[in-house]
């Protein structure tokens, strides 16, 4: 039967005494070690799906073992033919694994997706931009202007947007990246003027928090959402 891998970790590491893995029922989590390093795997179910009682199981065994130390998180759906090839590929990586594992002590990732609140952008780019605010105030006394003005100016505050998107997410990134160990920046995304994930230490949570919460206070016009702390999906590999 094929092997489903949910996480590498230190061999030296605790362990919860019993984990539930993916599966109807549940099927049990058991390890296969390698100098070092174990992994933590079931066996694979025939049919392998991402259904949400099962993505929350996979979740739920990464979880309770990283409460006990680092953990390499494997994203669902981690499917090797067997035991054996699981401990080879342990083998062969011992020392990047090992490397990784510490970089991750004691520290847990946040995904940080920011985006505007589209009436108080609007409002901060004509304020901030003399002459686009001062066509704005041309069209309206014009009654509106003509279709071609009311093109060129929505051609004008779509670029000055664009361009206030980007210094937000060059601003998010300054202002969080010095509570940080790590970041990694998340694929581009329509919505999101910034989608970034980054390694936190434990002890430098709450000024993590703070700083976000800083945002919030000192720039209405950006809307920062927080998730975390998760584990270091992001941080897994070396990059």
């Amino acid at each position: 039967m094929s092997t489903y891998v949910y996480a590498i970790t230190r061999a030296s590491q605790e362990l919860p005494d019993s984990l539930e893995g993916i599966g109807e029922p549940a099927l049990p989590v058991r390890t296969v070690r390698s100098g070092r390093l174990l992994a933590l795997v079931s066996d694979a179910p025939a049919e392998l799906r991402p259904k949400r009682r099962d993505l929350l199981a996979h979740q739920r065994v990464i979880i309770r073992a990283g409460a006990c130390g680092p953990v390499l998180p494997l994203r669902f759906g981690g499917v090797s033919p067997d035991d054996e090839t699981v401990a080879a590929v342990l083998e062969e990586h011992e020392g990047s694994y090992l490397e990784r594992l510490e970089t991750l002590e004691g520290k847990d990732e946040f995904n940080v997706k920011a985006s505007h609140e589209e009436e108080a952008v609007l409002y901060k780019v004509l304020s901030e931009d003399a002459a686009l605010r001062a066509r704005h105030e041309a069209n309206r006394a014009a009654g509106g202007g003509t279709h071609e003005d009311r093109l060129a100016f929505g051609e004008q505050v779509a670029r000055a947007v664009a361009e206030r998107e980007r210094a937000d997410a060059q601003l998010i990134e300054a202002a969080l990246t010095p509570y940080a160990a790590g970041l990694r920046r998340g694929p581009e995304s329509d919505g999101w003027l910034a989608n970034l994930s980054f390694l936190v230490e434990r002890d430098r949570q709450e000024e993590f928090s703070a700083a976000v919460r800083a945002l919030h206070e000192e720039h209405a016009h950006l809307r920062v959402q927080v998730t975390g702390p998760l584990p270091s999906y992001s941080f897994a590999e070396a990059g």
